[in-house]
Protein backbone atom coordinates (compact mmCIF):
# COMPACT_ATOMS: atom_id res chain seq x y z
CA UNK A 1 0.00 0.00 0.00
CA UNK A 2 1.47 3.45 -0.77
CA UNK A 3 0.68 6.64 0.98
CA UNK A 4 0.95 9.55 -0.43
CA UNK A 5 2.67 12.58 1.45
CA UNK A 6 -1.03 14.72 2.08
CA UNK A 7 -2.72 11.55 3.87
CA UNK A 8 -1.69 10.30 7.16
CA UNK A 9 -2.48 6.82 8.09
CA UNK A 10 -4.62 5.99 11.17
CA UNK A 11 -3.12 2.71 12.91
CA UNK A 12 -2.42 2.73 16.36
CA UNK A 13 -3.33 4.38 19.72
CA UNK A 14 -2.40 7.68 20.63
CA UNK A 15 -0.42 8.09 23.72
CA UNK A 16 -3.12 9.91 25.68
CA UNK A 17 -5.60 6.92 24.68
CA UNK A 18 -2.73 4.48 26.02
CA UNK A 19 -2.19 6.30 29.44
CA UNK A 20 -6.23 6.21 30.12
CA UNK A 21 -6.12 2.93 29.97
CA UNK A 22 -3.59 2.18 32.08
CA UNK A 23 -4.67 4.31 34.58
CA UNK A 24 -8.01 2.39 34.70
CA UNK A 25 -6.07 -0.58 35.08
CA UNK A 26 -4.24 0.14 37.68
CA UNK A 27 -6.90 1.79 39.90
CA UNK A 28 -8.84 -1.84 39.15
CA UNK A 29 -5.91 -3.66 40.27
CA UNK A 30 -5.28 -1.47 43.60
CA UNK A 31 -9.11 -2.08 44.47
CA UNK A 32 -8.48 -4.99 44.11
CA UNK A 33 -5.68 -5.86 46.42
CA UNK A 34 -7.36 -3.82 48.70
CA UNK A 35 -10.30 -5.71 48.64
CA UNK A 36 -8.21 -9.06 48.94
CA UNK A 37 -6.34 -7.69 52.14
CA UNK A 38 -8.93 -6.34 53.95
CA UNK A 39 -10.82 -9.45 53.52
CA UNK A 40 -7.69 -11.59 55.08
CA UNK A 41 -7.68 -9.46 58.07
CA UNK A 42 -11.32 -9.67 58.75
CA UNK A 43 -10.60 -13.32 58.65
CA UNK A 44 -7.59 -13.75 60.73
CA UNK A 45 -9.59 -11.65 63.25
CA UNK A 46 -12.47 -14.16 63.57
CA UNK A 47 -9.78 -17.28 64.54
CA UNK A 48 -9.90 -18.03 67.75
CA UNK A 49 -6.77 -18.30 69.03
CA UNK A 50 -6.17 -20.74 71.66
CA UNK A 51 -2.78 -21.97 73.46
CA UNK A 52 -1.15 -25.28 72.97
CA UNK A 53 1.05 -27.65 75.17
CA UNK A 54 4.23 -26.01 72.73
CA UNK A 55 3.57 -22.93 75.07
CA UNK A 56 4.51 -24.99 78.38
CA UNK A 57 6.89 -26.99 76.65
CA UNK A 58 9.11 -24.52 75.41
CA UNK A 59 9.32 -22.79 79.08
CA UNK A 60 10.36 -26.45 80.50
CA UNK A 61 13.08 -26.90 77.47
CA UNK A 62 15.01 -23.68 78.60
CA UNK A 63 15.74 -25.25 82.23
CA UNK A 64 19.10 -27.67 83.03
CA UNK A 65 17.31 -30.19 85.16
CA UNK A 66 14.10 -31.48 85.87
CA UNK A 67 12.67 -33.18 89.01
CA UNK A 68 9.88 -35.93 88.57
CA UNK A 69 6.64 -34.95 89.78
CA UNK A 70 3.64 -32.83 88.91
CA UNK A 71 2.90 -29.38 88.23
CA UNK A 72 0.47 -26.91 87.07
CA UNK A 73 -0.34 -23.51 86.34
CA UNK A 74 -2.23 -20.90 84.48
CA UNK A 75 -1.24 -19.26 81.42
CA UNK A 76 -0.93 -15.64 83.86
CA UNK A 77 2.70 -16.35 84.98
CA UNK A 78 3.68 -17.56 80.87
CA UNK A 79 2.39 -14.97 78.75
CA UNK A 80 0.14 -12.60 81.11
CA UNK A 81 -3.12 -12.59 81.20
CA UNK A 82 -3.78 -13.50 77.44
CA UNK A 83 -5.24 -16.67 77.97
CA UNK A 84 -7.30 -16.03 81.44
CA UNK A 85 -9.91 -18.84 81.16
CA UNK A 86 -6.78 -21.71 80.89
CA UNK A 87 -4.79 -23.62 82.88
CA UNK A 88 -1.68 -26.32 81.92
CA UNK A 89 -0.09 -29.33 83.81
CA UNK A 90 2.64 -31.28 83.43
CA UNK A 91 4.01 -34.39 84.52
CA UNK A 92 7.26 -35.59 84.45
CA UNK A 93 9.18 -38.86 85.03
CA UNK A 94 12.76 -40.20 84.57
CA UNK A 95 12.47 -43.37 81.44
CA UNK A 96 16.30 -43.93 81.23
CA UNK A 97 18.33 -44.48 83.79
CA UNK A 98 21.02 -41.74 82.15
CA UNK A 99 19.24 -38.58 82.54
CA UNK A 100 16.52 -39.54 79.94
CA UNK A 101 13.20 -37.76 81.25
CA UNK A 102 9.70 -37.79 79.73
CA UNK A 103 7.48 -34.92 80.17
CA UNK A 104 3.55 -35.09 79.31
CA UNK A 105 1.78 -31.93 78.92
CA UNK A 106 -1.56 -31.19 79.22
CA UNK A 107 -3.73 -27.85 78.40
CA UNK A 108 -7.46 -27.39 79.90
CA UNK A 109 -10.00 -24.96 79.00
CA UNK A 110 -11.71 -24.18 82.06
CA UNK A 111 -15.25 -22.93 80.11
CA UNK A 112 -15.33 -26.38 78.29
CA UNK A 113 -15.92 -28.42 80.89
CA UNK A 114 -16.09 -32.18 79.53
CA UNK A 115 -14.06 -31.27 76.42
CA UNK A 116 -10.63 -32.97 75.92
CA UNK A 117 -7.40 -31.17 76.61
CA UNK A 118 -4.16 -30.80 74.37
CA UNK A 119 -2.11 -32.93 75.22
CA UNK A 120 1.82 -33.78 74.17
CA UNK A 121 4.55 -35.71 75.44
CA UNK A 122 8.45 -34.82 75.17
CA UNK A 123 11.51 -36.48 75.80
CA UNK A 124 14.64 -34.47 77.23
CA UNK A 125 18.19 -35.77 78.33
CA UNK A 126 19.10 -34.03 80.99
CA UNK A 127 22.19 -35.69 82.96
CA UNK A 128 22.35 -32.97 85.56
CA UNK A 129 19.09 -33.74 86.77
CA UNK A 130 18.81 -35.52 90.26
CA UNK A 131 18.21 -39.28 90.43
CA UNK A 132 14.35 -40.52 89.29
CA UNK A 133 12.49 -43.22 89.71
CA UNK A 134 14.61 -45.11 86.85
CA UNK A 135 18.23 -44.72 88.62
CA UNK A 136 16.95 -45.14 92.40
CA UNK A 137 18.25 -48.32 93.69
CA UNK A 138 15.80 -50.59 94.44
Amino acid sequence: MIVSPGRSSKSGFTLLEVIIACAIFFIAGFAILDLVTRSVAAARSLQQREPDAGMVAATLSLTNQLIEGSETGDFQDLCGNLYPDYSWGRDIYEVGSNGLFQVDFYVINEKRHGAEPAKMSILLYRPNSPPGSATRPR
